[in-house]
């Protein structure tokens, strides 16, 4: 992973550090972990600072591990060294008269006076502080003193003293190891001092995310294979970048090393104890680890203090944790092979035999893993079984399919009285619900070779099928049909009547099965009352309350009639199922708020019920569609980077890539846009499954996409796929976003033609579809010369709550009647600025300064102005300054209030918005 990577996951501390600029002098302190990123968030940050204002300087200085013996004022040393090298001895000399005085911290300065060493040393710290109080008096200046932690008595001495009596535009950045400050160590009580003081701040950059990590490692990255490295880096940045390129389950050395740095101080009694805790698990119960080590008490407590207090292990409720999870995987790899076996022989002879020493629940699961460890594998099978069973009823899928599978490769190995067939059926179903589809395809079909009953095959049959449509595998409709028909000569049944209701579906996904539906749901709804199976007539009847050409309030009152059931409902599927259904209808007639609020429920039950990678995954989708259409666009951001973290299919995760990429045209970062395109593209076309809410969100994030490029041509063929695609449910629903936006690369009556066609053909059922009848024919009045005006389309989103479609409809309107254009340009340009949408807010600014004769960008100064034109030409601020013959230091002024004014965050947007208006 090159050092130029983009830095992923610091937005907010970036922020922070920028804020803190504003309001010198300052003085953050950076903590963290080892390898979290510290000093490369205080570069980034420090290369953006020093490029961005004139006259700007950083002074770098690191502390060394030696520093507190060997190296007095190392750091302060190291920063002003590189001082002397731009401005030469006799430059700080002319800065700072008596400057001879820093010959203590630079002997370029010649030899210490002999001064009594406490008047020396107040001379010296007075003499710091003049020349940085001096400096930035040329300019705004950054003093990074890197890992505090390692700091001798002087700096620290001399930090305190400039921190408390700093004045001027200077900001100071300490970064220091937080793992690496122990009870003792004298770094912490300055740290503690340092709080109490107004200017000072403290900021913890935390570990990445899953998502995180996975940008890390680039877009192309293998889902699988960044969740390994999440797993087992715990988001720590250099850990990631350390195991990114390794395909050995081993840790590199130089990782090794470094996570076991601080196990090697330890005293022999407590390596021995934490050799015993790592084959234990990453996390420990006191009690457990007593009857394993055989240390009672006192003795325990003394092996397990130092590692404490040196921070490799931390206190967890009435156990231990490793700090983080590699130091454990360090040490157990350090086990020989006997050693390793005989202490998971240890461990798990004592949870036989005292399962109460770990939490309820654990006890199976920890057993199994050990007796597998100890190669005791009879107990180890029978112990699989067990927990896996365990892990059946306690949601936790996952490890249920793990453990079930561990029951397969053990069975061809030694002896059980285990059930093949119901060891494959368990492991089927865990699959299914933790989202592990091709694995559960596989294992339904091993099941199927096994089973003739037809009760039996139907349900195989029916549970392999849901997951081959899930994975976009159009032979999965096959097996559920096959599934239908298996028991249609025998007596009723809950299994037969609800393969039909499964049937029915799934075939309402399917292209041109919208009779299928109807029929088989009205046969599984009929089939249910007849057997009284709840489970089979709730998804029958939410099928059927579905229909598209039904009114919204009306299929609402149809869905409520339902819930009455879910009680009874054996499956939490369909019962999520309600709430995905409710929230679907509740967006499709413009209750976005009551849809959000439905589906972020949903959402988090399904991940409470262990189904968070397909369920919660697919009401996330729900949850965030109402977002983007209320406008909370970070708020949709953050919960489509949240859901990334469980690896859903990318079938889902394309859907809601393909939210993430209308914000991100919307705001004009088109490279994003693009980006989320792609993907949604591939996971849409990766097979021959088509649903009209994929196959139109991408035709419409491709239009937009192509519109903001400027692509006329471009956007009309992505539209093209509108025109021919077959009879699917939900057609109008989402195929009007697309028309209104279509109806803007068009030009003549020629191009436009097929659209209107296509609009002729579409029913209008809900305030929302009638909005974009609005805006489409509005689009289209250009060219027919008639249709709605852009004041009606921008009443209907308003009423919406749709504010960006709203702003667009009140720029279009501004452009097609000038009277009253001032005031709805005002409201355009409010609600584009609040949303981000900086081409959007570009467009009505030129409107502004077009229609009105204004000021091309409203609330700026001519001053500002003419900066802003020099800042779209790529000027520094003292080229600027040369420019309109004024101070370098009122540029940088100058430039912060473009930022504030504008509301963008750097000099870049600030250029692009000016180039897009013409400055």
């Amino acid at each position: 992973m090159p050092p130029s990577s983009p830095l992923i996951g610091r937005t907010g501390e970036l922020a922070r550090l920028r804020e803190a600029c504003r309001r010198l002098p300052g003085v953050v302190l950076v903590g963290g972990e080892a390898g979290i990123g510290k000093s490369r968030l205080v570069r980034e940050f420090t290369a953006e600072f020093a490029a961005g204002r004139a006259g700007a300087r950083v002074l770098t200085g690191g502390c060394v591990e030696l520093s507190a013996e060997l190296l007095p004022f190392a750091p302060f040393t190291a920063a002003l060294r590189g001082l002397v090298r731009e401005l030469g001895t006799g430059g700080i000399e002319e800065l700072l008269p008596g400057a001879r005085g820093l010959a203590r911290l630079l002997p370029e300065f010649g030899d210490p006076d002999e001064a009594p060493a406490d008047e020396a040393r107040a001379r010296l710290f007075e003499l710091v502080l003049t020349l940085l109080e001096r400096l930035a008096e040329q300019g705004p200046l950054i003093l990074v003193i890197e890992d505090a932690h390692w700091a001798d008595r002087s700096s620290r001495d001399l930090l305190d003293f400039l921190i408390r009596n700093l004045a001027g535009a200077v900001l100071v950045l300490v970064t220091y190891r937080s793992e690496a400050l122990h009870r003792g160590h004298p770094l912490r009580p300055l740290l503690a001092e340092l709080d109490r003081v107004d200017r000072v701040e403290r900021l913890e950059p935390g570990r990445l995310t899953r998502a995180q990590t996975r940008r890390m490692l680039g877009e192309g990255a293998d889902a699988r294979r960044a969740a390994e490295v999440f797993r087992r880096s715990e988001g720590n940045p250099l850990f990631v970048e350390a195991l990114a390129g390794e395909e050995s389950a081993d840790l590199p050395e130089s990782l090794r090393d470094l996570v076991l740095a601080g196990v090697r101080r330890l005293p022999g009694a407590s390596q021995e104890v934490l050799r015993i805790a790592a084959a234990g698990g990453q996390t420990l119960e006191d009690g457990l680890l007593a009857a394993v080590t055989g240390l009672e008490g006192a003795g325990l407590d003394e092996a397990l203090r130092p590692a404490v207090e040196a921070n490799v292990l931390a206190v967890d409720g009435e156990g231990y944790v490793f700090r983080h999870a590699l130091i454990r995987e360090a040490v157990r790899e350090d086990l020989l092979p006997g050693e390793s076996r005989r202490l998971h022989l240890a461990y798990a002879r004592t949870l036989e035999e005292r399962p109460w020493l770990v939490p309820p629940g654990r006890a199976a699961s920890e057993r199994a893993y050990h007796w597998y460890a100890a190669r005791d594998l009879p107990r180890a099978l029978e112990s699989a079984w067990l927990a896996s069973g365990e892990a059946m009823r306690s949601a936790a899928y996952a490890e249920a399919l793990a453990l079930s599978e561990r029951v397969l490769e053990l069975s061809e190995r030694v002896p059980s009285a285990v059930d093949r067939t119901e060891v494959l059926k368990r492991a089927m179903i865990a699959a299914e619900l933790a989202g592990e589809l091709e694995r559960g395809v596989e294992l339904a079909g091993a099941a199927l070779e096994r089973v003739d009953e037809p009760v039996a095959r139907t349900e195989l049959l029916s549970c392999r099928g849901r997951m081959k449509l899930h994975l976009h595998r159009a032979e999965g409709a096959a097996d559920l049909r096959e599934a239908a028909a298996l028991l249609a000569d025998r007596p009723p049944s809950a299994t037969r009547a609800r393969a039909l209701a499964t049937l029915a579906k799934y075939a309402f996904k399917l292209p041109d099965s919208l009779d299928e539906t109807w029929r088989m749901a009205q046969e599984a709804v009929r089939a249910a009352r007849e057997v009284d199976d709840a489970t089979a007539l709730v998804s029958a009847l939410m099928t059927l309350a579905l229909r598209d050409n039904v009114p919204d309030e009306r299929r609402l009152a149809l869905l409520e009639e339902i819930e009455p059931l879910l009680e009874r409902c054996e499956d939490y599927n369909e019962v999520l199922r309600y709430k995905l259904s409710v929230s679907h209808v509740l967006e499709s007639a413009g209750r976005h708020e009551e849809a959000h609020r439905v589906a972020r429920s949903g959402q988090e039950d399904a991940v409470v019920r262990g189904l968070g990678r397909i369920m919660g995954t697919i009401l996330a989708y729900n949850a965030t569609e109402p977002l983007v259409s209320l406008g909370r666009w970070d708020e949709a951001l953050q919960t489509i980077e949240e859901v990334t973290e469980r690896l859903p299919l990318s079938r889902h995760m394309g859907s809601l890539r393909g939210l993430s990429g209308e914000i991100h045209t919307a705001r004009g970062d088109l490279r994003r846009a693009a980006a989320d395109l792609d993907f949604f593209l591939k996971a849409v076309r990766r097979g021959p499954v088509r649903r009209a809410e994929d196959l139109f969100a991408v035709i419409r994030l491709e239009v937009s996409l192509r519109l903001a490029e400027g692509d006329h041509e471009g956007a009309r063929g992505s539209a093209e796929q509108l025109l021919d695609c077959g009879e699917m449910a939900d057609d109008a629903r989402y195929t009007w976003p697309v028309l209104a936006l279509v109806a803007r690369a068009c030009h003549d009556e020629k191009e436009l033609d097929p659209y209107l066609k296509r609009a002729a053909e579409l029913s209008v059922i809900g305030p929302v579809m009638e909005a974009h009848r609005l805006a489409f024919e509005a689009e289209c009045a250009r060219i027919t010369g008639s249709g709605p005006s852009w004041t009606e389309a921008a009443e209907a989103w308003r009423a919406l709550g749709r504010p960006y479609q709203e702003a667009y409809a009140l720029l279009r309107a501004a452009v097609e009647d000038r009277s009253g254009a001032a005031e709805r340009l005002e409201r355009a340009r409010k609600l584009a600025a609040d949303l981000g949408a900086v081409p959007l807010l570009a467009e009505v600014e030129e409107a502004r300064s077009r229609l009105g004769g204004a000021s091309p960008v409203r609330g700026l100064t001519t001053r500002e102005t003419e900066v802003l034109r020099e800042l779209a030409e790529g000027r520094a601020n003292r080229e600027i300054a040369q420019l309109l013959s004024i101070s370098a230091k009122t540029v940088s002024v100058h430039v912060s209030n473009i930022l504030g004014k504008l509301g963008v965050s750097s000099r870049g947007e600030a250029a692009a918005l000016a180039r897009r208006l013409g400055l």
